[in-house]
């Protein structure tokens, strides 16, 4: 970590606790910041309230006041769920103190190599599978994953120097808040629409994920998906130089699919089929990883190693367990309608799906075709279960079943199985109708799961 003075004695204003705003609350006092910690839960609830407090960390708690922004802080660091709608944060803009969020902070102390991911889809899957590789014979330094992925960056960047890597998952909601953050490889996986109710349009929302390339030069590298339109225009904002990834043959690119091969510039890294999870969407995350490893300098051994060994990440497209002939999978993550095509693409075996979630004002007219094509019986709950009944009857389903949540629907689905079918959590929605995350929403799935099998998962 680099010795930084910046904030030595200048009074700095954490919004926000979770795991980002509690580490970025400890690094900051390590800097010397006289530093505040704001959260809306009551400390009486808040145990990482009451923990900062024990280590000398003032915490104000219970509500967001606007009157603390007459303490003159010189910097607010924000958690990347708050929307820039918060009073105290357009209070705080409005008097010119600069709001970032934790992932800036990170970067301005970092010492490592940084490579950022961003993208809707894949973010999670790639930055695993790059710092694999990166790891794989690595003789000197360390490759460690932070950010998104549920690691603060404030935390792991304490810990890495200048032989180290350290790869970033990067939310809309983080890059929104970045200045200086400066990724030497910057990865996008893809771009669809997301997240539109936080940042007001799909505009802002595109605009938030090209800020990982606004800092980089013709030094630097950015790797994105050619299979899609959108980024042959995008590209033109950066200065980096465009590494291009296509899973559909697109000419002229330079990680690419050719006669069932992963290829690097005409170098072939692996068979597709030896790719360790199935589905497009892991043939697109492979390729933009191998990418980023080949752009840092790894060799084609490493990188086949990983992949044909790599176990997925949990709740995305997260192997399960097998009973009585079927196969259960966790993609608990897949919180949009493009995840779950995706998902779905993966599998030729019969699929009994369960979906639903969050209901954000949009039909599932898209999805048909993929229920047709690939799903024999669908089980649904949530805000959406109406709506997703209706693409389901749309596809020709005729097995259409209703569930309180995610849990109630595994025995359900059970039933609508034969042996040599695949039963999917894959909900084309946000679980915050039912659930506090998509990560706990995949965890009672998986205990559901093990509650009727007898069986733990694999």
């Amino acid at each position: 970590m680099k010795n930084v003075t910046t904030y030595q004695n200048k009074k700095v204003l954490v919004l926000g606790l979770a795991k980002s705003g509690t580490s970025a609350a400890q690094l900051l006092k390590k800097l010397g910041a006289f530093v505040t910690v704001n959260d809306a839960k009551p400390f009486d609830e808040n145990p990482a309230a009451q923990a900062l407090v024990s280590e000398g960390i003032r915490v104000i708690a219970g509500s967001n006041p606007v009157s603390l922004l007459d303490e003159d802080f010189a910097l607010v660091v924000k958690n990347p769920g708050i929307p820039y709608s918060n009073p105290l944060v357009k209070a705080a803009l409005a008097h010119e103190i600069p709001v970032i969020s934790e992932v800036e902070l990170a970067a301005q102390v970092n010492d490592a190599m940084l490579i950022g991911v961003t993208g809707t889809n894949g973010k999670t899957t790639v930055t695993t599978m790059i710092t694999n590789m990166l790891n794989e014979g690595r003789t000197t330094g360390q490759a460690k994953y932070a950010g998104n992925i549920g690691v603060p960056a404030t935390e792991v960047v304490q810990e890495v120097g200048p032989d180290d890597v350290l790869v970033t998952e990067l939310s809309s909601f983080m890059l929104a808040g970045i200045d200086t953050l400066h990724p030497h490889i910057a990865v996008i996986t893809n771009m669809y629409t997301a997240h539109i109710d936080w940042h007001g349009s799909r505009e802002a929302y595109v605009a938030a994920k090209m800020r990982i390339t606004m800092n980089q030069t013709k030094d630097d590298f950015l790797i994105m998906n050619w299979d899609l339109p959108e980024q042959h225009e995008l590209a033109k904002q950066s200065a980096a130089q465009i590494i291009k990834v296509s899973r559909q043959g697109a000419a002229d690119t330079d990680a690419y699919v050719e006669d069932g091969q992963l290829m690097w510039r005409d170098e072939a890294i692996m068979a597709v089929a030896d790719i360790n999870v199935p589905g497009e969407q892991n043939v697109e995350n492979a390729l933009a990883a191998l990418a980023a490893a080949k752009v840092a300098g790894q060799g084609n051994a490493a990188i086949a190693q990983v992949l044909t060994h790599f176990a997925g990440v949990r709740h995305r497209l997260q192997y399960v367990l097998e009973h009585d002939g079927r196969k259960f999978y966790n993609d608990s993550k897949a919180t949009d309608i493009e995840a779950t095509q995706m998902a779905l693409r993966g599998f030729k075996q019969p699929v009994v799906l369960l979906a639903g979630g969050l209901d954000r004002g949009f039909k599932f007219d898209r999805l048909a075709p993929d229920l047709k094509e690939h799903v024999k019986a669908i089980v649904l709950f949530g805000e959406t279960k109406t709506l997703l009944a209706d693409a389901a009857k749309e596809a020709g389903i005729s097995q259409i079943e209703f569930a309180d949540d995610a849990v109630a629907a595994v025995p359900v689905a059970y039933k609508l199985s034969e042996p040599g079918d695949i039963v999917l959590l894959s909900p084309a929605n946000a679980s915050w109708d039912q659930f506090p995350s998509f990560e706990v929403r995949g965890d009672k799935f998986i205990q559901a799961v093990e509650q009727l099998t007898g069986q733990k998962e694999e």
